[in-house]
C-alpha cells in the first residue's frame, strides 16, 4: 500500500515543480523583454539617426522605422511590465491607484495600436513607392511626418474616455478598473481586437500582396529593377516584419477578448508574452534582412571597439610612463 502513495507524492510533486517553472517563467520573461527590448530598440533608434539613414527626403519611410523603435519600447512598460510586478510582487501599475489605474488603462491600448498602424502605414509606403515611378503625396518627408501626428492624435482621441470615465473606487475601498457610465470590459477588448489586429491585418495583407507582385516584377524585369532597386531591400524587411505581427500578436489579443475568463493564467502570460517578443526582433529582422542597416551597425560596433582600444592604450601608456622615467 505504500508505493501508491510514493508515487503519488512523486506525482504531485512533479506538478509543483512544473508550475512553479511556468511561473518564474511568466514572472521574469516580461522583465527580460523590459530590458532586452528597450536596449536593442535604443540601439535600432540610433542606428537610424546614422548619416546613411539621414536623407528621409529619399527615404521617409526611416520616420516611420524610428517612431516604431519608440512605441515598442512604451510598450513594454504596459501590460508586460505588470505580468513581472504581479508575479514577483503581487501588485501592479494599473491596479495601484485610481490615477495609476487611468494612466495604464489608456498606455496600454494607446501605445499597441499606433504601433499597429504605423505599421500599416510603412506597407502602404512600400507599395505606392514600388507602384508608382515619381512620389506620392504620402511619399514625401514632410507628409509622411503628418501621417504619424494624426496616427498618434486619433489614438489618443479614441481611448481617451479611459482616463475619463475608466476606473474608480468601490464603497469598500478596492479598486474598480471599469465605469460607472458604461461597461468598459470587455467591450474594450473586442475594439482592441479590431484595431490592433483585425483591421490592420487586412490592410497589410492587401498592401503587402502588392509589394511582392512588384518585387517579382523588379527580379523579372531590368527596367524595372534599375529604376527601384533602391527599394528591394527594405521592402523584403518589412514584408516580413508585417508578417510576424500578424502571427506573433493575433492569438494574445484574441484570448483576452474571448477566452479570458477560461484560460489559465499560464495560457494568456504566455501568448503575451509571445506578443511582446514581436517588439523586441526589429533589431535582429533589420539586421539580417536589411543590409544598410546591418552595415551601419558593424561600423557603430567596430568604431566602439577601436574606441575602446585607444582608451585602454592610452590608459596603459600613462601607467607605465613613470616606471620608465624611474629606469632612466
Amino acid at each position: 500500500m505504500q508505493t501508491p502513495r510514493i508515487l503519488s507524492n512523486s506525482s504531485n510533486n512533479t506538478s509543483l515543480n512544473r508550475e512553479s517553472e511556468q511561473d518564474m517563467f511568466v514572472t521574469y520573461y516580461p522583465l527580460a523583454l523590459v530590458i532586452s527590448g528597450s536596449l536593442f530598440n535604443l540601439v535600432t533608434f540610433g542606428i537610424l539617426w546614422r548619416p546613411a539613414f539621414r536623407d528621409t527626403h529619399k527615404r521617409p519611410t526611416i520616420h516611420y522605422m524610428r517612431t516604431i523603435a519608440i512605441f515598442d519600447i512604451l510598450m513594454l512598460y504596459g501590460w508586460n511590465f505588470d505580468h513581472f510586478l504581479y508575479g514577483a510582487y503581487g501588485f501592479t501599475l494599473s491596479g495601484y491607484s485610481v490615477p495609476f489605474c487611468k494612466i495604464f488603462s489608456f498606455w496600454n491600448y494607446f501605445t499597441c495600436q499606433v504601433s499597429a498602424w504605423l505599421r500599416v502605414f510603412i506597407c502602404l509606403d512600400r507599395y505606392l513607392s514600388l507602384s508608382y515611378l515619381h512620389k506620392t503625396w504620402f511619399s514625401q518627408s514632410k507628409n509622411v511626418l503628418t501621417i504619424i501626428a494624426c496616427i498618434v492624435s486619433v489614438f489618443t482621441i479614441i481611448n481617451f474616455h479611459l482616463f475619463i470615465f475608466a476606473c474608480y473606487n468601490n464603497p469598500d475601498g478596492t479598486l474598480n478598473k471599469g465605469s460607472y457610465v458604461y461597461r468598459v470590459y470587455p467591450l474594450w477588448d473586442y475594439l482592441n481586437l479590431a484595431l490592433y489586429n483585425c483591421v490592420p491585418f487586412i490592410f497589410m495583407f492587401i498592401f503587402n500582396s502588392g509589394v511582392i507582385y512588384h518585387l517579382f516584377r523588379i527580379h523579372q524585369n531590368s527596367l524595372v529593377q534599375n529604376s527601384r532597386i533602391q527599394h528591394r531591400s527594405i521592402s523584403i524587411t518589412l514584408v516580413i516584419t508585417t508578417f510576424l505581427f500578424v502571427i506573433m500578436t493575433v492569438p494574445a489579443t484574441i484570448f483576452y477578448a474571448f477566452f479570458f475568463q477560461t484560460s489559465s493564467y499560464f495560457i494568456l502570460h504566455f501568448f503575451d508574452s509571445i506578443l511582446y517578443t514581436y517588439h523586441v526582433l526589429s533589431f535582429f529582422l533589420y539586421f539580417i534582412t536589411f543590409p544598410e542597416f546591418r552595415r551601419e551597425a558593424l561600423k557603430l560596433a567596430i568604431c566602439n571597439k577601436w574606441r575602446n582600444t585607444q582608451s585602454l592604450s592610452t590608459v596603459t601608456k600613462f601607467s607605465t610612463a613613470p616606471a620608465q622615467l624611474d629606469e632612466i
